[in-house]
């Protein structure tokens, strides 16, 4: 009986070749590639129209959830809860930022995730468990009022919040599959939108803290608004972000993984989302065992878990990079990249440098051509990984065409920058005279690089290589 066969790999589609070098019909394939600046939506094209009735949803949910908050706090303890839940919120979302350099999400689809978090997501939260709480005391007679709130925070609450929270990266990931490229956009999303969500409620717990204060004259350490202070801002700022992280992470692998196995993608989000939900319940429990038993949770389960996805966050990042180096180099073949290239654009050190080299040449526009350069690059990358690993789609072409002309449109100016920043920053490699062998013979680094002037227009290059009509 012979044994069960993998299933097949998914087709690969072949890479674009550069027009100058395509044979007897190089003047005509050359006339098709020009550079077409990417132009901005009608005034009410449908996307921008869904975006506005989307952005006024959020915006009525988060002048409900305001209004709620301020009636529950009073306007004193809603100011302080403003001030004091505030601080972790920047260091939080600069985490995210770090994380998600190499390929950044349209901050579009982050400002999405926050709103979404610090509005939507609480104030249905807010509503379903208020409710789950009162069904809890009115229909089962046998708990007491803080027995029902004790089930509510520890069984409803981590279904209902995690569900919410969860929705985000869902729309997201259904109406902004392009920007989806795997783990890391899971967890960027997942963890702003947590980050919002953490904000707001914990304006909330820090103003009914204060009015508590208020009402029985505590001042100073020894007040319940310094306790929740140091509970939630200082010693557990990551928990939500935390939770939330979990689904991002199953989201992240089932939008690159598994491309023949259709029920186990599907089933991977609902994993995901039960394990947060199970760490969420752990830790809601965890504040009715006393002090010895919140710091056992939080030192058996908080601290591990944390440690884990920041480690696996922190590889998933340096794998992104070395996907530069494993699906660019066929671009060199073919002639739209030099050898040297995909080292560089791997390398976010040499990235700075280069963008710091063209802007002390040619200025600030040569700058953002280098970072737009390395953006378009990392996408193109990220592009044929997808294909790669999930088989192409229909439009792959014209999104690789798209990505090719714009890469094609900076590459005058990001070149040389990338090239004098390679030899700053792998100088034993790179510089003379050790340079590699394919390098020697390369079109590119056989000749004398261009020399670049500025204008009104940005950089301009005065010589070497022109994009084909550009």
């Amino acid at each position: 009986m012979n044994p069960p066969q993998p299933p097949p790999l998914p087709p690969k589609p072949a890479y674009a070749p550069d027009p100058r070098h395509v044979g007897p019909a190089a003047s005509s394939a050359a006339a098709q590639w020009h550079y077409t600046p990417r132009r901005r939506p009608a005034p009410w094209h449908s996307k921008t129209a869904r975006a506005v009735a989307l952005f006024s949803l959020l915006a009525l949910s988060g002048v409900i959830i305001l209004a709620m908050v301020r009636q529950q706090t009073g306007t004193q303890g809603f100011l302080v809860g403003l001030g004091l839940a505030v601080f972790p919120v920047p260091v939080l979302v600069a985490g995210f930022c770090w994380l998600d350099r190499i390929d950044p999400e349209p901050r579009r689809n982050l400002l999405f995730a926050f709103a979404w978090g610090a509005c939507a997501a609480t104030l249905v939260a807010l509503l379903a468990n208020g409710f789950a709480t009162n069904w809890l005391e009115n229909n089962l007679s046998t708990l007491s009022p803080d027995d029902a709130q004790t089930w509510g925070a520890t069984v409803f609450a981590p279904i209902i919040e995690e569900t919410v929270k969860a929705a985000a990266v869902v729309l997201l990931f259904l109406f902004r599959r392009q920007n989806f490229d795997g783990i890391t956009d899971g967890l960027v999303l997942a963890g702003i939108t947590a980050t919002g969500f953490a904000f707001t409620e914990n304006v909330l717990y820090l103003g009914n803290a204060f009015g508590q204060d208020q009402s029985l004259g505590h001042t100073g350490l020894d007040s319940l608004t310094a306790a929740t202070f140091f509970v939630r801002i200082i010693l557990s700022p990551f928990a939500h972000p935390l939770f939330t992280m979990l689904t991002g992470l199953a989201f992240g692998i089932a939008a690159t993984s598994y491309p023949h196995r259709r029920p186990l993608r599907l089933a991977l989000p609902f994993v995901g989302l039960a394990t947060a939900v199970l760490l969420h319940s752990i830790w809601n429990a965890a504040t009715t065992l006393g002090d010895l038993g919140f710091i056992t949770v939080y030192g058996l389960f908080m601290l591990p878990v944390f440690a884990a996805l920041t480690w696996l966050a922190v590889w998933a990042r340096h794998r992104e990079l070395l996907a530069l180096r494993t699906y660019l180099p066929p671009y060199v073949t073919t002639g739209w990249l030099s050898p040297t290239e995909p080292i560089s654009l791997s390398s976010l050190k040499t990235r700075s440098v280069a963008r710091d080299i063209a802007r002390r040449t040619h200025g600030p526009a040569a700058a953002r051509a280098v970072t737009e350069y390395a953006a378009i690059a990392t996408s193109l990358a990220f592009l044929r990984r997808r294909a790669h690993r999930t088989g192409p789609t229909p439009d792959f072409p014209t999104q690789e065409r798209a990505l090719l002309h714009h890469l094609w449109h900076h590459k005058p100016v990001a070149h040389p920058a990338l090239l004098q920043a390679l030899h700053t920053t792998h100088r034993p490699l790179y510089s003379p005279p050790y340079p590699p062998r394919n390098m020697a013979r390369s079109r590119v680094h056989t000749q004398s690089m261009p020399h670049y002037d500025t204008g009104a227009s940005g950089p301009r290059p005065s010589g070497g290589e022109a994009p084909p009509n550009a």
